[in-house]
């Protein structure tokens, strides 16, 4: 971004305004403390009398006809506030006389003086006496000297005589530390506006400027990539579980990083560690851009460098013929299953007394393949060992004929595991628990009457089994300044882990730092 550029120019425009008016204000403050002021404004000036020049009243009636002076009087309103930012008390009036304000009516003689006041200042009247200099004498009227509180108003209605509508008012006295003046508006009820002309006008030109420089930051998209911002090409393999998740941060770190490009290629924990480990065997020194996320750890083999992202939670999944209820299944149950035992649902009655009968379907068990990092977790974390039921079947059908062996067949990814257990009648099947969720035609399994839950498990009240620590694997540490530290940097960040959190899965910096100790 070069120094001349409009926003910069905007900017330093306005830092150099609000140092101005800064400096203005202090010296205001200091040389005009706490100003008191009084206002008045001329909201009335009208003919009677025909014989006014610059107006004629066409009707008039009852004592305004027959009074005598009345054929050239006017009637005038005059509003008297306290405009300034301090009260005013009897004792702030500095002229010598009794009254403290005197107002002129030029060319014209006062006859007659109405106060009025609103209806919260009734002490006001207290003062208009004669004995407090309240009068008038020709074209002269005496107003005593009245406190006002900031705020505070009175009206005097002036009935005169011999002159036109128009001619000069004005209102003079002395104000310590303060002014009289006289307030342009001349409508009835108008409250005089809070600040000054020039106030107002230094508020627009600053609010302008800021308005001009916003709008140049939104349209001009100039700005500079965010730290850690990396160019060149990224391979993202291993974990199908985690995979949507790494596949919106790609799509996010390339929006905001300008020359990157990450490809998600997933295709099993264990086999995509191992293809990293082959790369890295192959390039020598020079390490792979490739990082491999794993279900569950793959240990400290072949010069990989593992981290910890997130905690992943898991469930078993049932076709939506097979009501397990919301006690689901307990652990034994599942060892029985996948230990070949059970070859009808029906069988595992016996084992459930009290609970809905079960219907008498083949059991078809969907099976992920050895390189799977979630079927890693599932033998560690719920059967305690290997899956002992033998592959039976590619397509996971049931043969027609009755079998003695129960069907198994073992599929490449999460997704083809959910879409076959959702189309096969009596099928069971495991899967990361939000895209499970979001799959339709299949039943999530409760374990030993526990739900699987990312919100129970972040609150520590489940001790729900079957979840496992998400790892990134590199080829030995990822080089500073490439694209694979870069994002693993990514990972750490508060708006990425709010995307995993988002998935489905516990960041380890945050709500899964225990679990992922």
């Amino acid at each position: 971004m070069e120094w001349l550029s409009a926003e910069n120019v905007v900017a330093v425009g306005t830092a150099l305004l609000g140092i101005v008016a800064s400096g203005v204000m202090v010296w205001y403050e200091r040389r005009v403390p706490r100003r008191k002021r009084i206002g008045y404004r001329v909201q009335m000036d009208n003919p009677i009398g025909d014989d006014v020049r610059s107006g004629l009243a066409n009707r008039r009636l009852g004592w305004f006809d027959e009074g005598p002076g009345m054929a050239d009087a006017t009637l005038v309103l005059l509003r008297i506030e306290n405009d300034g930012s301090q009260g005013i008390d009897r004792d702030d009036y500095t002229g010598p006389e009794r009254h403290g304000l005197t107002a002129v009516f030029t060319d014209r003689t006062v006859r007659g003086v109405s106060v009025t006041q609103p209806d919260d200042t009734d002490h006001l009247m207290d003062h208009f006496t004669a004995d407090r200099g309240f009068g008038y004498d020709g074209n002269t009227l005496r107003i005593p000297r009245v406190p006002l509180n900031r705020g505070d108003h009175f009206k005097l209605l002036v009935l005169l005589s011999g002159g036109d509508v128009g001619r000069g008012i004005r209102l003079f006295g002395g104000i310590r530390d303060g002014e009289v003046h006289p307030n342009r508006s001349a409508t009835p009820d108008e409250i005089p506006p809070m600040f000054s002309l020039p106030a107002r006008l230094f508020t627009g030109l600053l609010t302008l400027s800021v308005l001009a420089l916003a709008a140049i930051i939104v349209v001009r998209d100039d700005a500079p990539p965010p730290l850690g911002c990396a160019k060149g090409t990224l391979t993202v393999t291993g974990s199908t579980a985690f995979a949507p998740a790494i596949r919106t941060l790609a799509q996010e770190y390339e929006k905001e990083c300008e020359g990157a490009d990450i490809e998600v290629e997933a295709r099993g924990s264990e086999a995509g560690v191992a293809e990293l480990a082959a790369l890295g065997a192959r390039s020598g020194r020079r390490a792979p851009s490739v990082i491999a996320f794993s279900d569950g750890p793959m240990g400290d083999r072949w010069n990989l460098k593992g981290e910890k992202v997130a905690v992943s939670v898991f469930t078993l999944v049932v076709n939506d013929d097979i009501d397990l209820g919301p006690d689901g299944l307990t652990r034994a149950d599942v060892k029985r299953l996948y230990a070949g035992g059970i070859r009808r649902w029906s069988d595992l009655d016996r084992y459930r007394p009290g609970r809905p009968r079960l219907p008498d379907l083949p059991v078809v068990l969907v099976s992920r393949d050895a390189y799977s990092g979630t079927r890693q977790i599932f033998q560690d974390r719920v059967l305690g060992g290997w899956e002992q039921a033998p592959t039976t079947s590619l397509d996971c059908a049931p043969p027609t004929r009755a079998d003695r062996t129960v069907t198994r067949c073992e599929l490449g990814s999460t997704e083809d595991v959910l879409d076959k257990v959702a189309g096969q009648p009596g099928a069971v099947g495991y899967s990361e628990l939000t895209l499970a969720a979001d799959h339709k035609s299949v039943r999530r399994v409760a374990l030993d009457g526990e739900e699987a839950s990312v919100q129970d498990i972040a609150n520590g009240t489940s001790h729900y089994p079957y979840r496992g620590v998400e790892y990134a694997y590199t080829y030995r540490s990822a080089p500073a300044g490439s694209l694979a530290a870069a994002f693993l940097a990514y990972l750490d960040e508060g708006t990425s882990q709010g995307v995993i959190r988002d998935h489905g899965h516990l960041p380890c910096a945050r709500e899964g730092a225990g679990m992922c100790a």
